[in-house]
């Protein structure tokens, strides 16, 4: 990284930002991060929208309360913990490209139908098939990334996916403005289907793939029957051997691994607090006007596309990828305690609060986003790719699954209180995971490359 910190840079001036889009652009003769960012740009100018609107559609509209709407994104990202891991585990076994193709169709169309939910049980049934799907193509694309890149273009590669798909997640959070200002239930309903159409177009491009990002497939031993019906030792005995390595080389038989995941997966409860957490409070402690939830996603958005690659630089280090994840542990401390501070305040001064919180937040959510790519790539075992970033996606999704309820339970529960409880968890999960970071970049700096730890 050019920068230890980049939420203290300076805004970049129009020559910096011209330099930004040159670069993404020379990426872009890459014929697989072409394809991932054609499909990008399309399917998350939809995503935008449905974040955007779907909270205030579920308590506005269809009539949930909070907590119900909090227990339907719960369900939804616990139906995506086991796809998030049987995603990676299809991807090392099948098409990782016709996989993904797959998943977002069908998650897109899925989607789409959020805007027939009338009732609580119709909400939670089409969240929790969406949440699985969209589990299942993350993770699979995820796949593709680890196998389509070299090991220092990888993160570089994310940061650009990660650019371009705020960008299109702030087109898509104006186009969602619109239904949240003319507040009626056919405007949502229209901007949903249109945002779901929208995701299962953008996975047409990733037809274009080659075969090239698909799992390289396993070694075949030799029949371990002769033509006259005897035993083959040599192939029995190899075919044994294929078996225990592939067994062993199970993400599941990776503490530190597991561990990372775990962490990784607390601090990503950062994106509960953006989805749900903030509309909530927006909407039910403080006098600012709803309108502000889709202002605050373009900012973020924003600043997002403006900063991501640049506080990508270099986290395919251990090290550095350790630091600014503590770093981002920190900056959500700050984002924690100035949201609480909204409370209370007359209108304008709320709105300016949480506009420096969003600040605060969103460069926490680059920073950490940066450490989480390098360290789950640089400490996986590259020959079961899928399966690693499975699990690591599978530990994002039990964030996720987490992160309604523990954001419900502390900041919109307690107030002040909460916040501060939800700042402890944010620094403590950002210290284990730049503890881990900094203990493996001393073991490989000490020793020759090691295979990872296994329990």
């Amino acid at each position: 990284m050019s920068s230890t910190n980049p939420a203290t840079d300076e805004i970049p001036t129009v020559a910096e930002r011209r330099r930004l889009l040159t670069r993404i652009g020379d990426s872009l003769s890459d014929p697989v991060l072409r394809a991932l960012v054609t499909s990008t740009s399309v399917s998350r100018i939809g995503r935008g929208v449905f974040l955007a609107v779907t909270v205030l559609f579920f308590t506005q509209i269809v009539g949930l309360s909070g907590a119900q709407a909090a227990a339907v994104l719960a369900v939804a990202s616990g139906c995506g913990v086991v796809a998030s891991f049987l995603g990676g585990w299809l991807a090392d076994r099948w098409s990782a490209r016709r996989l993904t193709f797959s998943f977002e169709l069908i998650g897109g169309l899925l989607l789409a139908a959020y805007a027939f939910a009338g009732d609580f049980v119709s909400a939670l049934i089409l969240a929790s098939l969406s949440g699985f799907f969209d589990s299942l193509g993350h993770s699979s694309r995820s796949a593709i990334i680890a196998r389509g890149f070299a090991p220092e273009r990888r993160v570089h590669a994310r940061a650009v996916l990660r650019t371009v798909t705020n960008l299109s997640i702030a087109v898509g959070g104006g186009i969602g403005a619109i239904a949240l200002a003319l507040g009626t239930g056919e405007s949502y309903r229209l901007v949903i289907v249109g945002a779901g159409l929208l995701c299962a177009f953008g996975s047409l491009p990733l037809l274009r793939l080659t075969a090239a990002v698909d799992a390289a497939p396993r070694a075949k031993a030799a029949p371990v029957r002769t033509a006259t019906g005897s035993i083959d030792t040599d192939a029995a005995a190899a075919a044994a051997a294929e078996r225990t390595d592939w067994n062993r080389r199970s993400p599941w038989r990776d503490p530190r691994y597991l561990l990372l995941s775990l962490l990784s997966a607390i601090f990503g409860m950062q994106f509960g607090v953006a989805e749900l957490g903030v509309p909530l409070w927006i909407t039910e402690s403080t006098e600012a006007p709803e309108v502000l939830v889709s202002l605050l996603l373009i900012v973020n958005t924003t600043l997002v596309v403006l900063f991501q690659v640049r506080a990508s630089r270099g986290t395919h280090d251990l090290r550095v990828a350790g630091r600014v994840t503590m770093i981002a542990g920190w900056l959500m401390v700050a984002a924690c305690i100035v949201y609480a501070l909204a409370a209370g305040l007359p209108a304008w001064a709320a709105i300016a609060i949480l506009i420096v919180a969003t600040i605060a937040h969103t460069f926490a959510e680059i920073l950490s986003q940066a450490g989480a790519w390098g360290l789950s790539f640089e400490l996986a075992d590259p020959v079961r790719a899928g399966a690693y970033q499975g699990v690591f996606g599978m530990g994002f999704s039990l964030g996720a699954l987490a992160s309604p309820l523990v954001v419900n339970a502390t900041a919109i529960t307690f107030g002040f209180a909460g916040w501060v409880m939800l700042s402890a968890i944010f620094l403590a999960a950002a210290a284990g995971i730049w503890l881990i970071a900094r203990r493996a970049a001393a073991q490989s700096a000490t020793g020759p490359a090691t295979e990872p730890a296994r329990g």
